[in-house]
């Protein structure tokens, strides 16, 4: 009985040491698990700590983020600004202006009168002419009269006719002169300018009055020789008017043959269709032709583009796990304009390019936006 008693014991002291030695083993498991979380968790707290202190370290950049964009380069030339009918009228005879029947900024049709000039010497001459036609006409008339009468001699109707033909050819001659005593205006248009006054006298060789058609524009500049190749009708053409600070957006209609030997330029020429009332002949203009364009290509201020012994390069901000960092960017440009350079390779969509605060960074350096 007493065996039983204590073989009992001990059984339950071991079960109960079994126990305890179970629990302990699962709590030191817990424990490890525990110890493994903390350690991870310690490991990425540091790295963010780290990271964040790289973080505020980094240099602060601006970026532009690359997009394929149209470029366009152009030509610019200094023009000036006229009418297509742009006419100096002058005098067909000389004499005196006796009467100004234009003003200036008057509109004048084409053929009407703008000026006369005194013509009474012609007058005189014309009336005597008449006079003494008359008396050869009616000298002639009788004499066909009697010749188809076979009254006569042939030679005496042959004289009569003559006399009387030379007057007629006397007088169209002389009213012709008349006529060139009127100033007329050629076309239709604004009296631009009237150099003439009542009493003085003109002659063919100085203009009298300019008379301007604005109604159709056009706009005139001198091409370098070396720009031949580039330019052809058609093309597009932007015209800026510095004075009136104005765009007009036109097209080349006219390219001269023809190479100025003294400064080796051409002309070169584009009609302009415009409302503005500011315009005036002969107004400086910039002439802007286009003679390269990409539809599709990226586009960066040219000051961005830097070099070192390898070539052109960029900065661009490239991404290193959770931060940017500053990495040279080598690149090939091609036409430049207006301070924009045309990246012909190197660059793709979505590039991140830094476009201040690049001077001061180097190669690998971190950075932020």
């Amino acid at each position: 009985m007493k065996t039983k008693i204590l073989f009992l014991t001990i059984f339950i002291a071991t079960a109960c040491g079994s126990d305890k030695q179970a629990q302990l083993e699962a709590l030191k498991g817990k424990r490890d698990k525990i110890n493994v979380e903390i350690e991870k968790l310690e490991a990425e707290i540091a790295a963010s700590a780290d990271s964040a202190s790289i973080v505020n370290k980094a240099t602060f950049v601006s970026i532009a983020e690359m997009e394929p964009t149209k470029f366009s380069h152009y030509i610019e030339v200094q023009g000036r600004l006229d009418g297509d009918q742009n006419i100096a009228v002058y005098p067909e005879s000389m004499g005196n202006i006796v009467e100004v029947k234009a003003r200036v900024g008057q509109h004048v049709s084409a053929g009407q009168v703008l000026a006369y000039i005194n013509d009474a010497g012609y007058r005189e001459q014309l009336k005597s002419l008449e006079t003494n036609y008359n008396l050869a006409k009616e000298t002639f008339l009788k004499q066909e009269n009697l010749w188809k009468q076979q009254i006569g001699s042939e030679m005496q109707y042959l004289q009569a006719k003559a006399s009387k033909e030379s007057y007629e050819s006397q007088i169209a001659a002389l009213k012709k002169q008349v006529d060139m005593t009127v100033i007329k205006s050629p076309i239709s248009g604004t009296v631009e300018e009237s150099l003439v006054k009542v009493g003085e006298a003109v002659s063919p060789s100085f203009p009298a009055f300019r008379v301007v058609n604005f109604s159709d524009l056009k706009v005139t500049a001198e091409v370098a020789e070396a720009n031949a190749s580039k330019i052809s009708t058609g093309d597009e053409v932007i015209v800026y008017l510095p004075d009136i600070k104005k765009e007009i957006l036109a097209k080349v209609t006219f390219t001269s043959k023809y190479i100025n030997p003294v400064n080796r330029t051409y002309t070169v020429e584009a009609k302009l269709k415009t409302t503005s009332e500011n315009l005036k002949a002969n107004m400086v203009a910039v002439v802007k032709i286009k003679d390269y364009e990409a539809a599709k290509t990226c586009v960066l201020p040219v000051n961005l583009v830097q070099t070192d012994n390898k070539g052109q390069y960029v900065l661009i901000a490239e991404p290193l796990g959770n931060l940017f960092v500053a990495k040279k960017q080598f690149i090939q440009t091609g036409q430049i304009y207006n301070g924009l350079a045309e990246i012909t390779d190197g660059l793709k969509s979505g590039q991140r390019v830094i476009t201040a605060g690049y001077m001061s960074l180097d190669e690998g350096e971190s950075v932020r936006f």
